[in-house]
């Protein structure tokens, strides 16, 4: 991992060790580049121009508990910046150890004599419910703070990340009133019967990458099952997580239910981690984090834990591949969200049938990606979240040029201020360079040869990880082939990065533990009850 605090560690989607890779940023990147590498234009009409002011103003920066807005415990505050510029948007109440306890003693009040977890199923749903349609009245104002935060493209906060929170939340409320348990026949006279009760207050920390999308994952499924919830945002991207949380109570939630402190993570997330008075802890960053956080939480009172950690996701090009196809699905397989995505497809595999005519398509089409401000209409990638994940991108950028991998395209930063950079594509990468090994989280395409299935199939598996891994081939009986040999907790076939509510997220290996969404997530947030009773002369078994 690029960071230098153990802050970092407690949430950011990153997995590298900074001293794994070059500390020189900007040294010349003209060796070892492609025939059209540093130098070739890039579309950017809008990374250089006046700064769009976003329209949205800043309502909340204090920490959420038991209902109210309140100043951090030390009164400290700490700022949240706009990585378009490096300029500060707001300060936040900085969390730490105290608050956490605050946070964690009115969530526990609210589950043990509140009226959340005994609440009916079904008012429960209700409640969720207004909450959804309250966000959506308010999309525009949380889209536009996404974006102002996070540096993300308007367009994809509007029209993708928006609905897809609105649905999640629709589809939690959903279940609210269909989780129960079962009746159980066993040996002898007695009644058997399950009972999946909510487990607790549930501790979770949410990264900066998907900052909306990451809340309704790990809120949704908690309270639908009647848990509490003490939520810590990423230092970074506070803002939406502070407003939506607000629009919950409007919508009827009771007080304490849901609190959000935000902090860094040597005080506030392994406050939350350790806690004695937490009973499930949920975190979604790097695996290098998820193991301190599965320590504290063992160290502390054996809290169960679930993980969604990081990747070094596997796109496999066929050779019976439409290549103009295969291009534009890998270049948003990786490019995605300025590259900061933990399932990316950030090892593509091309059959050395297509390579040569893939490498060309695959730069060409770098070029072309509009980079720029995120409020223009049109920007496809915006900046990359701050200077740490910036500088730490450039230092990948450059391990790839050492070790004579082929820089066809980007290399840079673009503009001179915030945290732009180019799209950079590396054509000749091999298994063991540190572009093809390590979780870069931004805007880097590492191409590698391949020559038949078996080959990367043992190639795509040699990994860590094992959060994704796409495919695009024309041929079914390849494609059951690969999805059964590949050992990732998701596998696109012709496709990529499709989520739903209903489908399960999460990793094989060092990618996690548990799943995401869908049914299953919501055993995260249950304990299984056995009643057993005796039974005299029944008239049945």
């Amino acid at each position: 991992m690029a960071a230098r605090r153990i802050s970092s560690l407690l949430t950011r989607s990153l997995s590298v060790s900074s001293s794994s890779v070059s500390t020189s940023l900007f040294s010349s990147l003209g060796k070892n580049s492609g025939r059209n590498g540093i130098g070739k234009r890039f579309s950017t009409a809008a990374a250089l121009e006046d700064l769009i002011v976003p329209p949205v103003q800043i309502a909340y920066t204090q920490n959420l508990i038991d209902g109210k807005f309140v100043d951090a415990a030390s009164g400290k505050t700490f700022p949240t910046y706009d990585p378009r510029t490096g300029d500060v948007i707001a300060n936040v109440a900085e969390g730490d150890a105290e608050d956490i306890d605050r946070a964690v003693a009115a969530a526990r009040k609210a589950f043990d004599e509140g009226p959340w977890p005994k609440m009916t199923p079904y008012e429960r749903s209700r409640i969720m419910l207004r909450f959804a349609d309250l966000v959506e009245k308010h999309s525009e104002e949380l889209a536009a703070l996404e974006t102002w935060n996070n540096g993300k493209p308007h367009e994809q906060s509007a029209k993708s990340e928006l609905p897809m929170f609105i649905r999640l939340f629709h589809y939690y409320a959903g279940w609210a009133d269909k989780i129960h348990g079962l009746t159980v026949p066993a040996d002898g006279l007695h009644h058997v019967q399950t009972l999946h009760e909510p487990i607790g207050v549930a501790g979770q920390i949410i990264p900066w990458n998907f900052p909306l999308i990451m809340f309704a994952w790990k809120v949704g499924p908690a309270l639908a099952c009647g848990n509490t919830i003490v939520l810590k945002t990423a230092e970074q991207t506070p803002l939406t997580a502070l407003y939506v949380a607000k629009l919950f109570h409007e919508a009827g939630l009771p007080p304490g239910v849901l609190n959000v402190v935000s902090g860094y993570g040597p005080t506030a997330g392994a406050a939350l981690a350790s806690h004695m008075d937490v009973d499930k802890v949920a975190f979604t960053g790097s695996t290098d984090t998820g193991k301190i956080v599965l320590e504290l939480a063992a160290k502390s009172n054996l809290k169960p834990v679930t993980l969604e950690l990081g990747g070094k996701s596997p796109f496999i090009i066929c050779e019976d591949a439409d290549v103009d196809k295969a291009v534009e699905l890998a270049h948003f397989a990786l490019f995605f969200n300025q590259g900061q995505c933990c399932c990316a497809g950030s090892r593509t595999f091309v059959h050395e049938r297509v390579y040569d005519e893939f490498i060309e398509k695959a730069k060409a089409r770098a070029l072309r990606r509009v980079v720029g401000d995120p409020f223009r209409k049109g920007v496809e990638q915006g900046p990359q979240i701050d200077t740490e994940q910036f500088e730490k991108v450039l230092r990948y950028i450059r391990a790839g040029i050492e070790s004579n991998a082929t820089l066809e395209c980007g290399g840079d930063r673009l503009g001179t201020k915030g945290y732009f950079v180019q799209p950079t594509v590396f054509s000749n990468v091999m298994d063991d360079m540190l572009i093809a090994k390590d979780e870069i989280f931004g805007p880097v395409q590492s191409i590698l040869k391949f020559k038949d299935i078996d080959e990367v199939i043992r190639r795509a598996n040699n990994t860590r990880y094992g959060l994704a891994a796409g495919v695009f081939t024309k041929s079914v009986e390849t494609a059951s082939t690969l999805t059964r040999a590949l050992r990732a907790g998701t596998v696109w076939v012709n496709c990529f990065d499709v989520f739903d509510a209903a489908i399960p997220f999460g990793g094989y290996k060092m990618s996690g533990i548990g799943r995401e969404k869908g049914i299953y997530s919501l055993h995260n947030y249950l304990q299984v009850k056995a009643v057993v009773t005796p039974l005299k002369n029944p008239a049945w078994l």
